[in-house]
């Protein structure tokens, strides 16, 4: 059985990665606006991650005899200034996701729920997965400052992801 204070925090971890998924997907509008269409589809890819996150967790309450509990999840920016503004955001965004990741991981060690401490564990791998992928695009939108044709292959290289 979860405990209330586990079960409350998971139910706010579902509620912050809904809120991940609608931040991506306002940033997929941006770029949408912006014709940078593999930008966007990248994001798009990244919203639908983040859903799946919401449903991981959403499931391990459920299945502990825990109580889901949605509520309401706020508005995300909706325009930014360039790209690396935006992957600026992306990456200061996970590493407050990986964060709450923590605090979950640190309530369950200390209430001895070993099932939701190893349940975790996939998300602390996650989170260092999601921290680089953002840092590396960052990085290399950083590198090509104002190239326009720089741009654009980096733009066309996020289309190809699967």
């Amino acid at each position: 059985m979860l405990s209330l204070t586990v079960q409350d925090a998971m139910n706010q971890q579902i509620n912050a990665e809904l809120y991940s998924a609608y931040l991506y997907l306002s940033m997929a509008a941006d770029f949408e606006a912006a014709n940078l269409h593999g930008m966007a589809h990248w994001m798009h890819l990244q919203a639908k991650e983040e859903t799946a996150h919401a449903l991981k967790f959403f499931k391990h309450v459920a299945e502990r005899g825990g109580r889901v509990t949605l509520t309401s999840i706020a508005a995300p920016p909706t325009q930014w200034d360039s790209p690396q503004a935006v992957f600026e955001e992306v990456y200061k965004h996970e590493c407050h996701v990986t964060s709450l990741i923590d605090k979950l991981v640190e309530l369950a060690v200390a209430g001895k729920d070993h099932a939701s401490e190893v349940f975790l564990h996939w998300f602390v791998n996650e989170q260092v997965e999601e921290e680089a992928n953002a840092s590396e695009i960052l990085h290399q939108l950083k590198m090509i400052g104002d190239s326009k044709q720089g741009l654009l292959m980096l733009d066309r290289h996020l289309a190809q992801r699967q």
